[in-house]
Parts: C-alpha cells; sequence; structure tokens
C-alpha cells in the first residue's frame, strides 16, 4: 500500500498511453519482413516515449510535493551548525526524500484510488484517470501557494484575475507553487540560523575580550552549538515542525 504514491507518479510520467488503441499492451520491439526476405526489428515508439517520460519523475518529485522546502531547510541547517559536509549530502537527501513520501503519502493514496486503480482495472479512461489523479496533488499546491505568487505569474502570462481556485492553470500554479516554496524555505531556515548565529556572536566576543583573536571562533562556538542542538531534540523538532508546516 505505501508504494501507491510512487506508482501513482510513474503512471503520471507515461501520457503517451493515451494513444495507444491498447494502453495495456505494449510491445518492447517490433520485427517487420524486409524485401531480401529477413526481419529488421525496430524498438517501439511508444517504449521510448515510455523510458524518455521516466527522467520527468525528478521534476515531479521537485516540483509537485514536499521535497524543495525540507531539502532547504535541511541544507540551511547544516551550514548553521558548520558541520561542513555532515551529514553527508545522501543523508540529506534521504531524509528529504522520506519525510516527503511520510507528507505526501495520504495524497498519493486519494490519487491511487481515485485514479490509478480504477485504471488499471480498465475501469476508466486514461485521460479521466490523469485528471482525477491530479487533482489530489493540484489541492495539496493550492493550499501550500500564496496568492500573491499566483496573481504575479498570471499578470506575467496576461491572464485576468482567477475566480475560483479551479481556474488557475496547471502551469501558473506550477511556478507559483515552487516559489512560494522557495520562499516559506529561506523563512524557516532563517529561524532555523538565529540560534546559532548568537552562539557565534557570543564566542566571538568572549574570544576578543579575552584578547584570543587569532583563535577560530568557528572551532569554539561548534562544540556549543552541536550540544544546544542535540539538548533540544534538534532533528525530531526540526523534522517535526517541516512536516507540521504542510498540515495546516
Amino acid at each position: 500500500m505505501r508504494l501507491k504514491p510512487l506508482l501513482f507518479l510513474l503512471a503520471l510520467t507515461i501520457p503517451s498511453l493515451a494513444l495507444a488503441s491498447d494502453p495495456l499492451s505494449l510491445s518492447a520491439v517490433n520485427s517487420t519482413p524486409n524485401a531480401a526476405g529477413g526481419q529488421e526489428y525496430s524498438v517501439s515508439l511508444q517504449l521510448l516515449a515510455i523510458m524518455t517520460a521516466l527522467t520527468m519523475l525528478p521534476a515531479l518529485l521537485l516540483g509537485m510535493t514536499a521535497f524543495t522546502r525540507i531539502m532547504i531547510v535541511l541544507s540551511i541547517l547544516r551550514q548553521a551548525l558548520g558541520t561542513g559536509q555532515t551529514p553527508s549530502n545522501q543523508v540529506l537527501l534521504s531524509l528529504a526524500l522520506f519525510l516527503t513520501l511520510f507528507i505526501m503519502y495520504p495524497v498519493g493514496e486519494v490519487a491511487y484510488t481515485q485514479a490509478i486503480g480504477p485504471y488499471i482495472a480498465e475501469e476508466m479512461p486514461f485521460q479521466e484517470a490523469v485528471t482525477q489523479g491530479f487533482a489530489p496533488f493540484r489541492e495539496f499546491m493550492l493550499s501550500q501557494t500564496r496568492e500573491d505568487d499566483i496573481a504575479r505569474f498570471a499578470a506575467i502570462a496576461g491572464h485576468d484575475a482567477y475566480q475560483q481556485p479551479e481556474d488557475v492553470p496547471f502551469t501558473v500554479l506550477m511556478a507559483a507553487f515552487l516559489t512560494s516554496e522557495l520562499k516559506t524555505a529561506f523563512q524557516i531556515g532563517f529561524l532555523v540560523f538565529i540560534p546559532f548565529v548568537v552562539i557565534d556572536l557570543v564566542v566571538a566576543s568572549v574570544l576578543m575580550s579575552m584578547g584570543m583573536m587569532m583563535l577560530s571562533p568557528m572551532m569554539i562556538s561548534l562544540p556549543f552549538k552541536i550540544m544546544l542542538f542535540v539538548l533540544v531534540d534538534g532533528w525530531s523538532l526540526i523534522m517535526g515542525s517541516l512536516a507540521a508546516s504542510f498540515f495546516r
């Protein structure tokens, strides 16, 4: 059941199936007889389209989910701690991916129930499945997007003011959603950064008053920042706050 959101994202990247008379039966290789009596083999265009569409998965992950906000905040947190490459990029990416899966699971489950499940059971045509499947993601994106950002991109596109959320085109919503996510991520990152900046300032002031100007304040403040972060259960606090920021 927990694979439903991933299956849905995978299914959304195969719009070429809508052009097939029988979307569930795809041939990987086509063979045709030639003039010499032999066979000529060619890769199905549908297969090529599917493999090309798979490259859209990272874009869907970044543009339609909570991944962008989470990854930016975690990167700012690491910089605020001053620990260099600890945690590593792989660890931060894993944290962001699993937290994104936790946040987006209810959305993906609804999309699977309304669209992919009926489509696999051949109870719904592909175009309707895509429309129904995108609806929960669209609702999620609208709930996280500022109206000012939507209005700004609508003006750039030359559109009038939208009367209802359903009137917002998906292209405008995508751009506005990413812009809002970047702004929100930097706002959260600013709040995360402040306590660590205070520790750096205090340590630097103490070292200056002691005349130890040649000693790097970062070397002294790093243990205190790590100790503070551990004492307040920082990872649980950050991850919980990030997850809660999407459920409002």
